[in-house]
């Protein structure tokens, strides 16, 4: 099953972040995504607009929040960069390879 087709679960505290091999294993089934410190997920997104660029941020907002898992944005004129790390467990999580999946898609 593709990521994109999958629904993020809650994910508690306890819940041991996803190691190295699985994280790179994700990471394949992405593009144009980064690894940060072995922890989050980061990309950049560029627009033509203001207007462009909020009409993005305001479709991630509505994906994330349909899933309930949230990313990180940092908004500019034209640029957008999202990233990810599950804060509950301190790493990455399925769902952050979910969301980064259905935000390309």
């Amino acid at each position: 099953m593709k990521l994109s087709d999958k629904r993020c679960a809650p994910c508690e505290a306890g819940t041991p972040p996803l190691s190295p091999a699985e994280i790179k294993k994700y990471l394949r089934e992405l593009r144009g995504w980064k690894l940060i410190e072995g922890i989050r997920i980061t990309k950049d997104y560029k627009f033509k607009s203001f207007p462009d660029t909020m009409a993005f941020v305001n479709r991630v907002a509505l994906i994330a929040q349909e899933e309930g898992h949230h990313p990180d944005m940092k908004v500019s004129y034209s640029r957008v960069t999202v990233e990810f790390s599950t804060h509950a467990i301190n790493g990455l999580s399925e769902n952050d390879f979910i969301l980064a999946a259905k935000i390309d898609s």
